[in-house]
C-alpha cells in the first residue's frame, strides 16, 4: 500500500526517492539548518513533505547545478526555503515569481525616500497650534535630514496609535 503524499517518510524512503546515501542526508541536517525532520525516540528521522521537497531542491543545487555547500547555503539565505523548493520541483513560474519579488524588494531597499514636502508639518498638523509649527522661526522639514524625518513620521505614528487605543 503507497503512503498518501502528506505522510512522513522514513529516512530510507527519502533515501531511495532522491536516489542518495542515507548517510548525506544525515550530513546535510549539520549543513543546513532549515532541514529539521522530526525525530522520535531512538533518533529515528521522520521527513515531512515539506522536508522532502526541501531536499530535492539542495540536492538540484549540489548535484545537477554544481554549486559548493556554501554556494547552496547562500542561496538559501539570500532566496529563502520557497525558492529552493521551487527549484527541486522544476516549478519555473515559481522561481520567477520569487526572483522578481526578491528584485522588487532589493529596489525598493535601494530607492531613497522622497524629501517630506516644506510646507508640510506632519501628520498631526490639523492638531497643532500655529505657534508649534515653527521652530525658532525656521518651519519643520527646513534643513532635516532623511533619519530625522523617519523619526518623526514614527513618532506621528506611534501618535496616532494612542489616539486610536484611547478612542477603543
Amino acid at each position: 500500500m503507497d503512503k498518501s503524499p502528506d505522510a512522513f517518510r522514513t529516512i530510507s524512503e527519502v533515501a531511495e526517492a532522491l536516489d542518495l546515501p542515507q548517510h548525506v542526508l544525515r550530513f546535510w541536517e549539520t549543513r543546513f539548518s532549515q532541514i529539521k525532520p522530526l525525530k522520535r525516540g531512538g533518533g529515528r528521522r521522520y521527513y515531512r513533505p515539506a522536508d522532502v521537497d526541501l531536499l530535492k531542491g539542495i540536492r538540484q543545487l549540489l548535484y545537477e547545478q554544481g554549486y559548493t555547500i556554501k554556494g547552496a547555503q547562500r542561496l538559501l539565505k539570500e532566496n529563502g526555503i520557497a525558492f529552493v523548493i521551487a527549484l527541486g520541483n522544476g516549478d519555473i513560474a515559481a522561481i520567477d515569481a520569487i526572483t522578481q519579488k526578491k528584485k522588487a524588494e532589493e529596489e525598493a531597499e535601494n530607492t531613497p525616500l522622497p524629501a517630506k514636502p516644506q510646507q508640510s508639518k506632519g501628520l498631526f498638523s490639523f492638531m497643532k497650534s500655529d505657534s508649534d509649527a515653527e521652530v525658532g522661526g525656521s518651519s519643520i522639514g527646513k534643513g532635516k535630514d532623511n533619519k530625522t524625518l523617519l523619526q518623526e513620521a514614527l513618532f506621528e505614528l506611534i501618535e496616532c496609535k494612542r489616539v486610536l487605543d484611547r478612542a477603543r
